[in-house]
């Protein structure tokens, strides 16, 4: 079993992860909103030491051997549970491609999280 850290307030993340439930995965995946404020969510997150600005600034994936993957590692991880999407997760494996992959995945993450007003507020939460 894999466990999906997602931002359940960001439109986009959130349709592709409805996205991704829609399909049937090879194993049983977890899904985890971090911005659910549900005390069964925040003991598993802090359990992991995952907190919530570190979870909104790049998705994470915990695989079944209980390793935090994150950003292009945590989608490589999670596109290997799906039939349909193995060829992707080999594909952006590669060395080259990954490190394009990882660029173009940081620039986003960054833009994303900068022009998201939940994720703003939950940064000065925390300061």
């Amino acid at each position: 079993m894999i466990t999906v850290f997602y931002d359940g307030k960001c439109s986009l993340c959130a349709r592709e992860i409805r996205y991704y439930q829609s399909r049937q995965p090879l194993d049983f995946i977890q899904w985890v909103d971090v911005m659910d404020n549900k005390p069964k969510t925040q003991e598993m997150m802090k359990r992991i030491g995952l907190d919530t600005t570190t979870a909104l600034k790049f998705f994470h994936v915990q695989d079944d051997q209980g390793k935090m993957h994150k950003g292009v590692d945590a989608f490589i991880v999670l596109w290997r549970g799906f039939k349909g999407w193995r060829l992707l997760a080999g594909f952006v494996s590669l060395p080259i491609i990954k490190q394009v992959a990882e660029f173009l995945y940081k620039v986003f993450a960054k833009w994303r999280f900068i022009r998201s007003p939940h994720c703003a507020l939950v940064m000065r939460q925390h300061l």
